[in-house]
């Protein structure tokens, strides 16, 4: 399992010293053999379909768990209609397209797709991409050029940051949903060709792009907004349209992407706009062009479901049903689910990353499949578990999920409560050590007496090496240690 540490995250070995860019730097190395214990959750192998309960291999042993974990919001993974459509797809149509979409790839099925998917968003043009990531990069990398800029929430995923850095074009960040500072950046940005990027949902917080509010501002200074419903297609919306039509905007937005990830249940993804603007991207957008069209059963699949999905509100209402009855029984906890109002829902512990990790291990042993989140991802005081509730839980799954979350999370973040719930247990044998939190307070956690404290002396050289670079960019340093998901965006940018 190796040592027990957690002490250190990948933000520590962006800045690679190496003599060759094929060889990683020898800590960092050293470091994911001291961290297999914490990293050994990354990568879990599912052993059946990624429906509400799943099983899980992680290092050897198979465990049966509520799964929190995975995009199945609308329940399509395990749909017998969505699977008898992509199996006789692949009996007709083989194994996959076996090229571009440009060339030779693109079946009447991708076009039969295109054309529901327009009429379904209500836009004149939609093209399909094979991956959700590629698309999105895709879409801005096409767009853009040297001396355009990208105006990104400060919260936008990192495809949307790519894209920009791929076309050499200019990214500046605004606040988070903040008017204000997206009303300084376009001014600030005057006379440049310039482009407003928004998600729906935002994937790591669930909470909603404030349209009305960033709109306004938009289109004071005559920019147009692409957003990444990403999250919220299917999902959100009297329709499934998305935020967008949550708040009653999709004709003041000029592009939406989203994927067939998650609403959808499957891979890809696809953009829908002016039919102009979508030519040009069939053209420009190199993950269209240059590489392989999805596999004909994936979108005979995806036909299916998204008739399933426009049949009927059925699978959004049990969507936000869930999402409801899941919430209130946090926040009765008292968790801390940051500003999420959606079925994204982020359990946020604080800094303190030896403790995410253990708590995800109990979790996994007491039959709750949830994800840790860690720094570069999200702030490094803003360490969560993110839970992805879905119209496929039963109120059962998420009553027993709630009670392994109040045995492990609640009892290690409020010990008093738990303290005068419970008899007095023996006292531990461990090394407690402080830790700081998201407040002013200190908690202690408690570690196995084998277990290393942190500071071991490869990380800690890391550390020395991250302090030497504040020192030489002051920028740099705040993007490193301040804003975790603009990091890789702005460090490019640079």
């Amino acid at each position: 399992m190796g040592e027990r540490t957690a002490d250190y995250s990948l933000a520590d070995f962006f800045f690679s010293d190496s003599s060759d860019p094929l060889v990683p730097p020898a800590e960092y190395v050293a470091w994911r053999k001291a961290t297999a214990w914490a990293t050994s959750l990354y990568e879990p192998r599912l052993r059946g379909p990624a429906g509400p309960r799943v099983r899980v291999e992680r290092g050897g042993a198979v465990h049966s768990a509520i799964n929190l974990s995975s995009y199945n919001y609308m329940a399509f993974a395990e749909d017998p209609q969505v699977i008898r459509a992509a199996q006789e797809a692949l009996d007709r149509y083989g194994t996959g397209a076996c090229g571009s979409p440009l060339l030779s790839g693109k079946t009447d099925l991708h076009a039969r797709l295109e054309e529901r998917l327009s009429a379904f968003m209500q836009r004149p043009a939609t093209m399909l991409f094979n991956s959700g990531f590629g698309g999105a990069m895709g879409c801005l990398a096409g767009l853009l050029r040297k001396g355009d800029v990208a105006i990104l929430d400060a919260k936008c995923h990192l495809c949307l940051i790519a894209g920009p850095n791929l076309a050499r074009a200019k990214s500046v960040f605004f606040d988070h949903n903040d008017p204000k500072s997206l009303d300084e950046a376009l001014a600030a940005t005057a006379g440049k060709r310039r482009i407003v990027v928004v998600e729906g949902i935002y994937s790591m917080d669930g909470d909603m792009a404030d349209l009305p509010a960033l709109l306004e501002v938009a289109e004071k200074h005559g920019v147009g907004v692409m957003i990444d419903e990403a999250h919220s297609i299917l999902a959100c919306g009297a329709h499934g349209r998305g935020v967008t039509e949550h708040f009653g905007v999709e004709d003041r937005v000029a592009l939406v992407f989203a994927t067939f990830s998650k609403g959808f249940a499957s891979v890809g993804g696809f953009v829908s706009g002016n039919a102009d603007t979508i030519d040009y991207l069939r053209y420009y957008s190199h993950p269209y062009g240059f590489s392989c069209a999805l596999p004909p059963s994936v979108v005979a699949g995806l036909l299916t479901a998204l008739e399933l999905a426009t049949r009927d509100d059925e699978r959004r209402n049990r969507l936000r049903e869930n999402t409801a009855y899941f919430r209130k029984k946090l926040l009765d906890l008292g968790l801390n689910l940051g500003q999420s109002t959606t079925h994204v829902v982020p359990i946020v512990i604080g800094s303190d990353r030896q403790m995410l990790y253990e708590l995800c291990h109990e979790m996994q042993e007491k039959g709750l499949f949830l994800a840790p989140v860690d720094y570069p991802s999200v702030p490094e005081d803003q360490l969560r578990y993110r839970a992805a509730v879905t119209a496929a839980h039963t109120k059962r799954d998420l009553d027993e999920a709630v009670a392994i979350i109040e045995d492990t999370i609640v009892r290690r973040l409020f010990p008093a409560r738990a303290k005068a719930a419970q008899p007095a247990q023996p006292a531990s044998t461990g090394t407690t050590i402080p830790t700081t939190t998201t407040t002013t307070t200190t908690t202690t956690t408690t570690i196995p007496t084998t277990a290393p404290l942190p500071g071991t002396a490869v990380a800690a050289g890391w550390r020395g090496k991250v302090d030497t670079l504040r020192q030489l960019s002051g920028a740099v340093a705040d993007e490193v240690t301040g804003k975790a998901r603009q990091v890789l965006g702005r460090i490019w940018k640079q």
